[in-house]
């Protein structure tokens, strides 16, 4: 056991969280908390100035990756979830017919079935577990009976399936629907251009494909995003408007109640900057390339692998003779990070007919070929 503790750790769970950061992540998180961590829109002085200056330049770097021209519409929250909740009950009077994929994280699906269930809305699927083609299809279909939003996942979080996303937004385009879009396995890896794509609002997690810390996420509102038929859902000071009761509809302080997370925003800018030098394409490329060469042998070893042929940062699998859950943990017994299990996802196991237990396997910009081939010796050894 203890050559097994001090094995290198072989991190491969990014799709959860990414892991590490890049360097000027973390060196901008402290200089945040040692030199400039005031409280932001509050205060003339010079701390919260440098605080207020900060969250804006991260607003910025958020708006040009996702093709957005005004900062204000990048409302900061705590993660992708937090985001999809404030924009859904933003969004939603009572009512609404919605539509989501069979293949969405539990961070929508609860979301919606809870909604819906208290506002006497509905809700139905469209199927993305075929082609993109008959994906449309299912999908206008939906959209010709009158749904009013669209709400679902970009990319998987249990393998590399990846929904047509400029076609989806084209078609509530024609409906009039309005497109929520889950980026939170895409945002920072994938081209995501609001404006081209048909996306209406956008939600990501800070801590994944945009690598800074946890606790950060974000809502992105499309240009021209009418803000009157978006509530808001947390009460309290936002450093404006401090002698009305309402809070207003005014981006982004109407929707940033109490004090934002300062240091995990300029972290998170940092993040950004990141992703824009290396490039989402070179990342994904890398990303594509690591999971030909861990298909491969783990074909040699007679995995069973799930969408073998949609290459990109996510793959799942199973071997016939041990548990996935078992598996994952002999690998973490020798520094090998996996996930096993359903990974908050209980539709899209059904959907792709898993069993409700695989090992999930994901990428990032910082793993290499060597962790491929450690997790491959180390998974000889297991099965």
């Amino acid at each position: 056991m203890k050559d097994k503790q001090n094995a290198p750790l072989v991190y491969l769970d990014n799709a959860a969280t990414t892991f590490p950061k890049p360097s000027r992540v973390y060196d901008e998180i402290n200089r945040c908390m040692t030199e400039y961590c005031g409280n932001p829109g509050r205060s003339s002085h010079p701390l919260a100035a440098a605080a207020d200056e900060a969250v804006f330049d991260a607003r910025v770097e958020a708006a040009g990756l996702f093709g957005v021209s005004d900062p204000s519409n990048i409302i900061f929250t705590h993660n992708a979830t937090d985001a999809i909740n404030k924009t859904l009950r933003g969004v939603m009077r009572g009512g609404e017919r919605l539509v989501m994929s069979n293949i969405e994280h539990n961070s929508v699906y609860r979301a919606v079935t809870n909604l819906c269930s208290r506002l006497h809305s509905s809700f139905d699927f469209f199927n993305a577990g075929g082609t993109d083609d008959e994906l449309i299809y299912d999908l206008e279909t939906k959209l010709r009976s009158g749904a009013d939003i669209v709400i679902c996942l970009h990319a998987s979080n249990i393998c590399s399936r990846v929904l047509p996303i400029e076609r989806i937004g084209e078609l509530c385009r024609r409906y009039g629907a309005l497109f929520i879009l889950d980026a939170s396995q895409s945002a920072g890896t994938y081209d995501i251009d609001m404006r081209r794509n048909g996306v209406s609002v956008l939600c990501a997690p800070g801590h994944k494909g945009l690598y800074g810390p946890q606790g950060t996420g974000l809502c992105v509102f499309c240009d021209g995003f009418d803000f009157d038929r978006l509530s808001p859902c947390v009460f309290g000071g936002n450093g404006t408007r401090s002698a009305d009761v309402e809070m207003g509809r005014e981006p982004p302080e109407s929707y940033e109640a109490g004090t934002v997370n300062v240091p995990g925003i300029a972290g998170l800018g940092e993040g950004i900057r990141f992703v824009k030098r290396l490039g989402g394409r070179r990342i994904l490329m890398h990303e594509r390339r690591l999971f030909a060469r861990a298909r491969t042998q783990l074909q040699r070893l007679g995995a069973e692998i799930y969408l073998p042929e949609c290459e990109g940062g996510v793959m799942l699998f199973n071997f016939a003779d041990i548990t996935a859950s078992a598996l994952s943990e002999k690998l973490g017994e020798s520094n090998v990070c996996t996930r096993a299990g359903l990974h908050c996802a209980p539709l899209a196991h059904k959907t792709f007919s898993t069993g409700g237990d695989a090992v999930r396997i994901s990428f990032s910009a910082f793993n290499t070929d060597d962790d491929i081939d450690r997790f491959i010796e180390v998974l000889r050894a297991a099965i």
